[in-house]
């Protein structure tokens, strides 16, 4: 058993989430469990409201389960207090959503730079930290631009950059394509798998878009709150 924490990036065991109760309570999840291999990029399929969300938000700390047990790097997410909740979601968890989320008065690099200066890391750290992942993103040109002034693609690689800057170990993305056209949406997964081979990250990513999922080393399937075994 010790070897398959070392080996697992994310343990999901018997997971149930539902939302109100009695006769109107919606049951997204209905025993989940599955792992995600250390740096692996898995790809989440299913239709809209099929769970793929609520999944992320209970992996990534944001929501916790009604039963059932989340391991992330071996630590059970359920043994956190709300300070240990909020440092997994800092420093080892890096976020991208569909909305991109960016502030609109900062410029690209300044974006990217947020949850380094939330972290106090040092000036100049921070500046060649930015740099670094504005390359990577293919983005070096566009470091002074503000969102308004990028493309959706832009954006949303704008946006993974800034979920990498604290160098987490796992990389959660939800629906990260959903808003951008079908070159633009292969484009940032091929960017998200490069990024998980060249950043040594773990990567779980939510999506419909049937054409991205050949790009992930493994499919999950969530329908009805449960996951398919093909």
């Amino acid at each position: 058993m010790g070897q398959t924490v070392t080996d697992a990036m994310v343990r999901v065991e018997d997971v149930h989430k539902s939302y109100g109760s009695g006769a109107a309570a919606v049951h997204a999840l209905r025993g989940v469990s599955f792992e995600v291999p250390r740096g692996e990029l898995v790809a989440l399929k299913g239709r809209s409201g099929s769970g793929k969300t609520t999944l992320l938000n209970i992996v990534g700390g944001l929501d916790t389960p009604d039963r059932g047990r989340v391991d992330v790097e071996g630590r059970d997410l359920a043994g956190l207090d709300e300070e240990g909740l909020l440092a997994l979601r800092r420093d080892r968890v890096g976020f991208v959503f569909q909305s991109f989320g960016l502030i609109p008065i900062l410029s690209a690099a300044e974006n990217v730079g947020v949850p380094l200066r939330l972290r106090g890391a040092d000036p100049r750290e921070r500046e060649e930290r930015v740099e670094l992942l504005l390359s990577l993103v293919g983005l070096a040109d566009h470091a002074a631009q503000r969102p308004g002034e990028l493309s959706g693609g832009q954006q949303q690689r704008v946006a993974i950059a800034r979920a990498l800057a604290n160098n987490p170990s796992l990389l959660i993305a939800d629906e990260p394509t959903g808003q951008l056209d079908a070159e633009t949406g292969h484009a940032v997964m091929e960017l998200l798998r490069a990024v998980v081979r060249s950043e040594n990250v773990t990567a779980l990513v939510a999506t419909h878009d049937t054409t991205l999922l050949g790009l992930a080393d493994r499919v999950l399937e969530l329908s009805d709150g449960q996951i398919v075994e093909h």
